[in-house]
């Protein structure tokens, strides 16, 4: 129960946040898009760091299903655990989402109109959950302390790098579809975008194993080459 009760806590917190910013920056930035958008980034990535930095020992820290899918494919997680997982981390978006119309005054039960779909927008979100999970795995093996300022910056660079404006969590994307706000998404370009990242999450496992599967030897090599 700890453990889901992290992950349900983090993605409230992470989804008040990203809706909670975007109402506000959009209100504070006189029409101009490029502030608000500034305003949506910079809360939702310090909001990361923090999360990640207090929840992580009781849970990972997942708070986005591509992720704890990535786990169970590295046989790190069993699937029994990861459906629970999944399942509080999208009750927890959807509270997110309704604490920051609360909070902002805003109808409580909204559905998007923003539209967030095509090619570009699809292939953007390969990119934005390959780049996530990658950060999150070879972070992990690089210097374990420093995760979660690695996905928070990530994810404040990817905002603006990446056409979508990097959703590259399931749970996020569905949770932004019940609201009609500056971060909100049309349901109808939901599932697309969430295909898209399970595919870019898997690609980065791939990837990852490639590049974790060289650096033992690589050690193994370095370590010799005195001796050599």
């Amino acid at each position: 129960m700890q453990r889901l009760g992290a992950e349900f806590l983090g993605t409230a917190f992470l989804l008040a946040t990203v809706i909670g910013s975007g109402i506000m920056g959009e209100r504070l930035a006189g029409g101009n898009v490029a502030i608000a958008l500034l305003g949506n980034t910079i809360p939702t990535g310090a909001i990361l760091i923090v999360l990640i930095t207090m929840l992580g020992p009781n849970s990972g820290a997942h708070f986005n299903p591509a992720v704890t899918m990535t786990f169970v494919l590295r046989k790190q997680m069993e699937l029994g655990e990861a459906w629970r997982y999944v399942a509080v981390q999208i009750a927890g978006a959807v509270i997110g989402v309704l604490a920051a119309h609360l909070m902002f005054d805003e109808p409580l039960f909204q559905v998007s109109t923003k539209v967030r779909s095509g090619p570009s927008q699809w292939f953007a979100e390969r990119v934005a959950t390959f780049g996530l999970v990658a950060t999150i795995l070879l972070t992990l093996r690089a210097n374990r302390a420093v995760v979660p300022m690695a996905v928070g910056l990530y994810i404040t660079a990817a905002y603006w790098f990446t056409a979508s404006t990097s959703f590259a969590n399931p749970a996020v994307t569905m949770a932004r579809a019940l609201s009609n706000t500056f971060a909100g998404i049309r349901p109808f370009d939901v599932a697309p975008l969430i295909a898209a990242q399970l595919i870019g999450a898997a690609a980065a496992l791939y990837v990852c194993r490639m590049l974790l599967a060289e650096a033992p030897r690589q050690v193994a090599r370095e370590e010799r080459a005195p001796a050599e």
